[in-house]
């Protein structure tokens, strides 16, 4: 087993793209299309294949062409190639950013959104498959990666970072085997377990199940959006990279969130190690931070503290605190 996972990021595009080429790739339907696609996610060609109905042989060159104008990035994690947008950068960046801004004033056909649910939900049957036939394993698998003790310490420190009493409402996104709940209830008035694995959840109330003012809810965060209490913070311990849209995530994270309330994320920096897939059910390897603090910022959220923590094993894990900066008078007060 490979244990180096240095820091890396998807290839930075060419700072010599030149304004015919950039121009002359976007004035194609069809690549708008895919721009539109990517923007919420990352696909392989035949991901992208089944969400467009089209031949790989004609996908590819499309492909080709947005990768070359600095459109769209790849990277190849073991036989399997995932592209996404590119990062605007250098000379042509204004006009870049400006493209995808007008890009995403329309939204994809219906058929294509459905393909797109479809990939998203193969992905979340795979995650919860690997729960639930592994879950003996786990915590092995998990440890070797980042053990839980460095970034729940870390998650305390900036969860009371500014706290200057208890929180009426706690949501851990994830909860897993329910380590935290505990200095969570010390925190607030009530905390919501939130797992979708059933497996998982069973193994949180076993070990937390005696706490009086902790609720334990299988299902999504879309789901307690609308039957949940905002809340002054939510927690979302290495969550991100077993989800199949992490973006949407952050944006129901941030909906479950009272005005000045928090969100700490913790997360695993992007590596290298397609092993994670097998043994620990990792749907993504890693993230950018900058490509979190963009989500966030997208959903509302305005960056308060980052930390990044080395592993001796090679992979990094990144911390940050958000604080939702978008109000509204229905929201009720952390």
């Amino acid at each position: 087993m490979k244990n180096a996972a240095p820091l890396i990021e998807f290839p930075i595009p060419a700072e010599n793209v030149s304004l015919a080429g950039l121009l002359s790739a976007t004035g194609d339907a069809f690549r708008l299309q895919v721009i539109r696609a990517l923007a919420q996610d990352s696909f392989s060609v035949s991901e992208l294949c089944a969400i467009f109905g089209m031949r790989q042989s004609a996908l590819s060159h499309h492909l080709k062409v947005l990768i070359d104008a600095g459109l769209l990035s790849r990277k190849k994690e073991m036989t399997t190639t995932f592209y996404r947008r590119a990062l605007p950068k250098g000379s042509l960046a204004t006009l870049h950013q400006e493209i995808l801004l007008r890009v995403d004033e329309e939204t994809l056909s219906s058929a294509e959104q459905a393909g797109v649910a479809r990939i998203q939900q193969q992905r979340e049957c795979n995650s919860l498959a690997f729960f639930k036939g592994n879950l003996s394993r786990f915590r092995q698998q998990q440890e070797l990666i980042a053990p839980w003790q460095d970034y729940s310490e870390v998650t305390l420190q900036l969860l009371d970072r500014n706290r200057d009493r208890r929180l009426n409402r706690i949501v851990e996104i994830g909860v897993g085997e329910g380590w935290l709940l505990p200095a969570l209830h010390e925190r607030a008035a009530s905390v919501v377990a939130l797992d979708l694995s059933e497996a998982m959840l069973a193994q949180a109330q076993a070990f937390a199940g005696h706490l009086p003012h902790v609720e334990f809810v299988q299902g999504s965060t879309s789901q307690i959006i609308e039957n949940s209490n905002k809340a002054g913070a939510v927690i979302a311990n290495m969550v991100l990279h077993h989800t199949p849209d992490p973006r949407q995530m952050l944006v129901e994270a941030s909906q479950l969130l009272a005005a000045n309330g928090h969100l700490i994320v913790s997360e695993l920096c992007a590596h290298d190690q397609a092993w994670a897939r097998e043994h620990c059910g990792d749907l993504w390897l890693g993230f950018a931070p900058e490509q979190l603090q963009a989500w966030a910022e997208e959903a509302g959220l305005h960056a308060s503290a980052s930390v990044f923590i080395a592993q001796r094993n090679g992979f990094q894990i990144q911390i940050h605190q958000f604080e939702k900066t978008t109000t509204s008078a229905s929201e009720e007060s952390i």
